[in-house]
C-alpha cells in the first residue's frame, strides 16, 4: 500500500525510522528493536541512506529483507548525492520488481571533499529533480519530502526555503516528513507558512526522544541550527544522567500528544534503532493499536 493511501485512510499514521547497521552484529539489535514495534501496528517503516549515500547497499539490502520477511509497508529513502539518473532508474526497477512503491527522496548531504551535487551533469541537483524523475520512470511510486519546520541548515532564505518544497511538492511529493524539533510552535508555523505558500499535502511530524546528553549533542551536530528549548535543557540539566532518557520521553510524549490535540497527519518516530522510548512513548499515549484512529 502507499502511504499517501494510508494518510487518506487512517485519521493518524504513526511510523517509525531505522537505519542499515554498519557492522554484522548489529542487525541482531535492529531486528529485537524492530519486533518489538510490530505489536504497535506501525503505519510504516522507512529506511535511511547513509551521509553522502555512503550505505546504500546496505539500505536495500534492509529494504528488501524487511520487505520479504514482514508484513510492514516499507519505505525507501533515495538521495541524489552521488547518483546519477542511470542509478537512480536501477534502483527504482529494483524496487518495483520487489513490489516496493515507496520512496522518501532526498537531496542528502555531501560527503567530504565534495562541493557540487550535479558535477558531471548526468545525476540531479535538488531534491525536486529526483521527484520529478521518479514520477516519470514509475508513476504508481509513491513519494514523500523532507520539510524543516526549524530552517534548512543550508538555507538561511526561510522564504526561499518554502519556494523549493513547493517546487518538491509541484513535481509530485504526495507528503511531506518533517526533520526533528523540539517546540511544537516552530512546527505549527511551519505548517501555517506552508499553507500560506499553497502546499496542502500531508505534513508528518518528525520527533526524535533524547536518550542522553551525548545523543542530544549529536542531534545538534547531525541537525544544524537544532532549537533545544530552554525548559528542555533545564530538565537535563537537572537530570542524572540515568534519568536523561526518561526526561527525553516525558519530553517527546507531551510533544505528541499535543500535536494529536492539534490534528497533525502523523508522527514520525526517529529511532536510532533503539526501540524502548519509541515503543514507551506510544504505549502512554494509548498508541498501541491504531486500529481505534481508523
Amino acid at each position: 500500500m502507499l502511504v499517501k493511501e494510508i494518510l487518506n485512510n487512517q485519521k493518524l499514521t504513526v511510523s517509525f525510522e531505522f537505519f542499515p547497521p554498519k557492522n554484522e552484529s548489529g542487525w541482531d539489535d535492529l531486528f529485537e528493536s524492530i519486533s518489538k514495534i510490530m505489536p504497535l501496528k506501525p503505519s510504516y517503516v522507512s529506511v535511511t541512506y547513509g551521509a553522502g549515500g555512503t550505505t546504500r547497499n546496505k539500505t536495500h539490502d534492509l529494504v528488501s529483507k524487511l520487505n520479504s520477511e514482514t508484513n510492514l509497508c516499507i519505505v525507501a529513502h533515495l538521495t541524489c548525492v552521488n547518483s546519477s539518473r542511470n542509478e537512480v532508474k536501477s534502483i527504482i526497477e529494483r524496487y518495483n520488481r520487489e513490489g516496493i512503491y515507496n520512496i522518501l527522496a532526498l537531496r542528502g548531504d555531501l560527503p567530504p571533499g565534495v562541493e557540487d551535487f550535479n558535477k558531471d551533469g548526468t545525476g540531479f541537483s535538488h531534491a525536486s529533480e529526483l521527484v520529478s524523475f521518479i514520477k516519470e520512470i514509475s508513476p504508481e511510486t509513491g513519494i514523500g519530502v523532507a520539510g524543516f519546520p526549524e530552517g534548512h541548515p543550508h538555507m538561511p532564505n526561510r522564504l526561499k526555503e518554502i519556494e523549493y518544497l513547493k517546487m518538491k511538492v509541484d513535481a509530485g511529493a504526495d507528503y511531506i516528513v518533517s526533520q526533528m524539533f523540539f517546540d511544537n510552535r516552530d512546527f505549527y508555523d511551519f505548517k501555517e507558512r506552508c499553507e500560506l505558500a499553497g502546499i496542502t499535502v500531508p505534513i508528518i511530524a518528525g520527533i526524535m526522544p533524547i536518550t542522553s546528553r551525548k545523543g542530544m549533542e549529536r542531534m545538534a551536530e547531525l541537525a544544524a541550527g537544532a532549537r533545544f528549548p530552554a525548559s528542555l535543557l533545564k530538565a537535563i540539566t537537572r537530570a542524572d544522567d540515568e534519568f536523561v532518557r526518561r526526561v527525553g520521553v516525558q519530553w517527546a510524549t507531551e510533544q505528541i500528544r499535543d500535536l494529536i490535540d492539534n490534528n497533525v497527519d502523523g508522527i514520525h518516530l526517529y529511532t536510532l534503532n533503539r526501540s524502548r522510548s519509541s515503543v514507551r512513548i506510544c504505549e502512554s499515549l494509548g498508541l498501541s493499536s491504531y486500529d481505534k484512529l481508523y
